[in-house]
């Protein structure tokens, strides 16, 4: 699986989790050069898995709350826990 911004590849790895439609990649597949903490929201703050939202930069242009991950997920999302997953200008391929 990769996970891409146009040509370019910020996420790539054979041991990547779906869980309900999204991609889970491992930490150590994770260009995290590309990566910055998001500011938390008061819905961030809400989620009991502890979410991290990330802003994903490449050539320049910042896609705001691109990633995320849950830094203390229960039981339901053990399986995600020190994984990165992407949305909205990101897209994940096989």
């Amino acid at each position: 699986m990769k996970a891409v911004v146009g040509p370019h590849v910020i996420a790539e790895s054979a041991d990547a989790v779906e869980v309900d439609g999204y991609w889970y990649f491992p930490e150590s597949a994770v260009r995290a050069g590309r990566l910055a903490k998001a500011a938390r929201t008061g819905d961030d703050k809400q989620c009991p898995h502890g979410v991290q939202f990330y802003d994903v930069t490449v050539a320049g242009k910042r896609h705001p709350r691109a990633a995320w991950r849950y830094e203390a997920p229960r039981a339901a999302m053990a399986r995600v826990a020190g994984r990165f997953a992407f949305w909205q200008d990101v897209t994940v391929t096989a």
